[in-house]
């Protein structure tokens, strides 16, 4: 299929809204990602129609659903297929809308026959709230193997945390995706999406062409590994931003997680840090902004 560029009728994408991870065990996998991020979970809940259940972690600029099978139906069924082929882990991105039918839309009008929006509900086990939304599934040249949706919210409401404290997790810095071709990932992202790319260069420390698309404060870091394949993206890990990294690591240490020690990033005026255990499959890198 040619995919042509779309008319940029309107910024038809308006956040990164939430990253998925893939767990066998909500509640072995709920106190991991409180343990790490430092932070409480606002949401403990499912989705029957799904035959899921999840735990969402909230944060500045998107938040993180940790999702497992809790039931019967076609969550239930991808989330087993996901596991047994590639074990826990980085599972999906979902980008935010607030005008679905422009969206719909404006990819019609550009020649993409996509499938109707769904219409999606959850309830949370604690405090009985339900939130309600509508979802977009993607056909397979946009999505080029990612479980990627768009998501417009209608009803309900996640809480927010009032203060993160020093050493905790407040927002998602990046989100690193693979890809094989990088001016296919190009003609998707900017071109029909009309995500914002902020940088194409070649990155000497990595000796490879790196894409930084850039999303309601949140960057999308792609990286090309080159190859004669069918185009595919897949993604690869999440870092997070922490206000005081020598205090975080600290925290975790006493917690019994593996952190690396402390160095600069390769991005100028950033320290780094690498959580190695407690991830459940997560490359998870960890950044303060000197």
């Amino acid at each position: 299929m040619v995919i042509k560029k779309a008319y940029k009728l309107f910024p038809m994408l308006d956040s990164v809204d939430h990253v998925i991870i893939a767990v066998e065990d909500l509640d072995e996998a709920s106190k991991n990602y409180e343990m790490i991020l430092g932070n409480p979970p606002v949401w403990n809940g499912d989705h029957k129609e799904l035959g899921t259940k999840n735990t969402l972690f909230n944060f500045q600029n998107t938040y993180l659903e940790l999702l497992a099978v809790g039931g019967e139906g076609i969550g239930a069924e991808l989330i087993k297929h996901t596991i047994a082929n590639n074990g826990e882990g980085l599972n999906g991105i979902v980008f935010g809308t607030s005008d679905m039918n422009k969206f719909r839309s404006t990819m019609q009008k550009n020649s993409f026959n996509l499938a109707d929006a769904s219409p999606g509900e959850g309830v949370n086990f604690e405090t009985e709230e339900k939130r309600t939304w509508v979802n977009q599934f993607l056909i397979p040249e946009l999505s080029r193997g990612l479980f990627l949706f768009i998501i417009e919210h209608t009803g309900g409401k996640l809480a927010k945390l009032n203060k993160y404290a020093d050493s905790s997790v407040h927002r998602l810095d990046h989100v690193v995706i693979s890809t094989n071709d990088a001016e296919g990932f190009i003609k998707i992202y900017r071109d029909i999406f009309n995500i914002r790319l902020a940088l194409d260069k070649f990155v000497e420390h990595w000796q490879k062409r790196m894409l930084f698309f850039r999303l309601n404060k949140t960057t999308i870091e792609v990286i090309e590994d080159k190859d004669q394949n069918d185009a595919i993206d897949k993604l690869w890990g999440l870092a997070w931003n922490v206000s005081d990294l020598a205090s975080c690591r600290k925290r975790l240490i006493k917690l019994g997680v593996d952190a690396t020690e402390i160095k600069k990033g390769v991005k100028e005026d950033t320290l780094v840090m690498t959580i190695k255990s407690h991830t459940h499959g997560v490359p998870t890198l960890f950044i303060e902004h000197t």
